[in-house]
C-alpha cells in the first residue's frame, strides 16, 4: 500500500502558556512552560469533517486553535501533474491533484496551477478556440510540455479499481468556469485534432462531461484563450452498490 504525502500540520499553542494547576515545579526544573505537540491530520479526513473550506478554517475548527493558516498554497507550473485525480477509500469518492514528479497529493483548494507565457502557441484554428491568433496550451504530450517548461496535465482514474463502480467507470463533469470572476467561454480540453472533451462555452450543453474507465490515465490539451485567473469547478461521480457517490472541487488556474 502506497503511503501518500497528504499531511497537514496544525500548529499548537506556542511555548509560554502557564503551567496547569497542580504542577510541581521541582519535578520539571528544566522549564516552566508547555508546548502542545503539533498534530498531523490527513487532508482527506479534514475534507469530510469540515463544512467550511481552506486551511485557515481547518485550523480554527480543530480544537479552538489559533487562526493561523496551516498549509501554504502550492503553485505548480511544470511537470507531470494529474489535475483531475479521483480516489475511493471504501466509503467516499474524492478529488485531488496528484503531482507525479514528487508523488504528492494536494487538496485542490490548496493548489494554484500556473500557465505562463511560455505556454502560448499559434491558434490551431479549431472553431471552439475563438478567433485570437494565439492560445495558452498545456499539451497532451510530455515531450512538448517539457520542451516548453509547462504543465503536462492528466485526468486519472488509476487509483480506482475494478469491481467497485457500476460498469467500472466514473464521470468527470465541468460544472462551471469563470475568468476573473465572470463566466467564461475561454476554456476547453481537447484531444488530437480538435476532438473536444470539455468546453466552457455556455451556449451549448455538450462537452460538459466525459466518462472514463477506472484504472486509466488520460491526457489531452488544456486550452485557455485569454489571460486571467480561472476558477474551474469539476465533479467526479460514480455508482457504488446502487448509490451515487461524488465529489466536487474548484481548481484555480492563473494564466499569464
Amino acid at each position: 500500500m502506497r503511503i501518500r504525502n497528504r499531511l497537514l500540520t496544525v500548529a499548537g499553542v506556542a511555548a509560554g502558556a502557564p503551567a496547569p494547576a497542580g504542577h510541581n515545579p521541582t519535578q520539571r526544573s528544566e522549564t516552566e512552560t508547555y508546548t502542545f505537540v503539533p498534530r498531523e491530520i490527513t487532508l482527506r479526513t479534514l475534507a469530510r469533517a469540515l463544512t467550511v473550506s481552506g486551511s485557515l478554517a481547518a485550523a480554527v475548527a480543530l480544537g479552538g486553535l489559533a487562526a493561523t493558516p496551516a498549509l501554504a498554497a502550492t503553485t505548480l507550473s511544470s511537470g507531470h501533474v494529474d489535475v483531475l485525480d479521483a480516489d475511493w477509500d471504501g466509503s467516499a469518492l474524492s478529488l485531488h491533484v496528484h503531482d507525479e514528479e514528487t508523488d504528492t497529493e494536494y487538496d485542490p483548494a490548496d493548489v494554484t496551477l500556473s500557465v505562463p507565457a511560455a505556454a502560448k502557441v499559434a491558434n490551431p484554428g479549431y472553431g471552439f478556440l475563438g478567433t485570437g491568433s494565439q492560445v495558452w496550451l498545456l499539451p497532451d504530450t510530455e515531450a512538448e510540455a517539457d520542451a516548453a517548461g509547462v504543465l503536462f496535465p492528466g485526468i486519472s482514474t488509476e487509483h480506482l479499481t475494478t469491481g467497485v463502480f457500476a460498469n467500472n467507470n466514473v464521470t468527470y463533469r465541468l460544472l462551471s468556469a469563470t475568468r476573473n470572476g465572470a463566466a467564461t467561454e475561454d476554456f476547453s480540453i481537447y484531444a488530437g485534432s480538435g476532438s473536444r472533451w470539455f468546453d466552457s462555452d455556455t451556449s451549448t450543453t455538450s462537452f460538459k462531461s466525459r466518462t472514463f474507465a477506472v484504472g486509466t490515465h488520460n491526457h489531452a490539451n488544456w486550452a485557455f484563450e485569454e489571460a486571467g485567473t480561472y476558477q474551474l469547478t469539476f465533479r467526479v461521480q460514480g455508482t457504488v452498490s446502487g448509490v451515487t457517490q461524488s465529489d466536487t472541487a474548484v481548481y484555480t488556474v492563473v494564466v499569464s
